[in-house]
């Protein structure tokens, strides 16, 4: 089976500092993606850039902040980003597909089962897929960031062999390099820490809407579920083929862990939680180290309004996050059965379906 290559462009790698579509650098990723699909790799493009491109052709002097300003700038600027992509992958001899996902395309399995049906058949025929938030319907509180946390879950999703985020910096640095002269680059990142995240600054272009710390966040992701990521620079002719032979113009984050089952990663990233449960020391360890479920005896709060069936989010007793999972009681039942040991729960509210809070297999650890 060829190997699959999910790669994401930004907004400030293909259009002006003052907006619209660059011509040319459209070209040159196409031919840097054709090339790797000549290299035999299965390839999958998450590109930015439909509000960068439209925001001039549509009237406005500077990019919009207004969300409705935003969606007609998307609205008119998909349709030139696709037809510029199709063109430039034309011209080599490869065809092109759009396909637009929102939040919500993710927080639904069903939903997601059928992207990743329809991107399997457009990769079984040659097709590369071009993939994109849908900016026309997204809202502010639930959108990706610049494509980058969408590119992680994509890459995830297919089971990629590489997430490579290119950006218009060389990796992350010890300090900026643009005001430190002397600032050293990582070649290889193991584990993300807190530290590392502190190296990360905040946007650095006026048409995008991610910043390296995003970036991060993606790279977490993606390495949660299996997918090694590199992050840096793609400016010249084979560049591509660089980064996938451990060449290439920025940082490289390996990954040990295996690939996520797909219940898994939707749990984890993809899924919305509707409530918390608050546990106590004891379940945290259980929870974490012992691979044990959670039991009502552990619980020590609950916070929200949810059904049994419902993804909620884990909390210890500190205000930190302990992962997620699908829980077996509604809210009003969890709150009169926790704290309670196991042998006392039907007492207090009759007959179960099951008597754990969250079944391990049900469950995915985030911290």
């Amino acid at each position: 089976m060829a190997s699959r290559i999910v790669v994401k462009i930004g907004s400030s790698s293909l259009t002006s500092a003052e907006g619209g579509l660059n011509i040319d650098a459209i070209n040159f990723y196409a031919a840097e993606l054709a090339a790797l699909r000549e290299a035999g790799h299965e390839v999958l493009l998450v590109s930015s850039g439909a509000v960068a491109a439209g925001f001039r052709k549509i009237g406005y002097p500077f990019r919009p902040r207004l969300l409705h300003e935003k969606q007609a700038a998307a609205a008119v600027g998909q349709s030139l980003l696709m037809t510029s992509y199709q063109n430039a992958f034309e011209d080599r001899g490869y065809i092109a597909a759009q396909i637009l996902l929102t939040r919500a395309d993710f927080a639904s399995r069903k939903r997601m089962n059928n992207a990743n049906m329809t991107i399997d058949e457009l990769l079984k025929q040659g097709v590369i897929p071009i993939i994109n938030e849908n900016d026309t319907v997204s809202i502010d509180e639930l959108k990706f960031g610049d494509n980058d946390t969408l590119s992680a879950l994509v890459a995830n999703l297919v089971r990629a062999c590489q997430l490579i985020i290119l950006t218009d910096t060389d990796g992350l640095y010890t300090a900026d390099p643009r005001t430190t002269p002397h600032a050293v680059r990582f070649e290889e990142i193991e584990e993300i820490t807190d530290e590392i995240y502190a190296l990360a600054g905040g946007a650095g272009s006026s048409v995008g809407t991610g910043g390296m710390r995003s970036k991060l966040d993606a790279a977490k992701i993606a390495m949660r579920g299996g997918v090694p990521v590199f992050i840096g620079k793609a400016d010249n002719d084979g560049d591509l083929i660089s980064i996938m032979n451990n060449s290439g113009k920025g940082t490289y984050f390996a990954t040990q862990l295996s690939s996520l089952p797909v219940k898994k990663q939707w749990l984890g990233f993809m899924s919305s939680p509707i409530g918390r449960i608050i546990v106590d020391d004891g379940a945290e360890e259980a929870l974490l180290h012992g691979g044990h479920s959670l039991l009502p005896v552990g619980v020590k709060n609950v916070e929200g309004s949810f059904q049994a069936g419902d993804v909620v989010e884990v909390m210890n007793s500190n205000n930190e996050k302990l992962g997620r999972g699908i829980v077996n009681y509604d809210m009003e039942q969890l709150q009169t059965i926790r704290g309670l040991p196991s042998s006392h729960v039907i007492s207090a509210i009759g007959e179960v379906h099951r008597l754990e809070v969250i079944h391990r297999d049900e469950w995915i650890t985030l911290k």
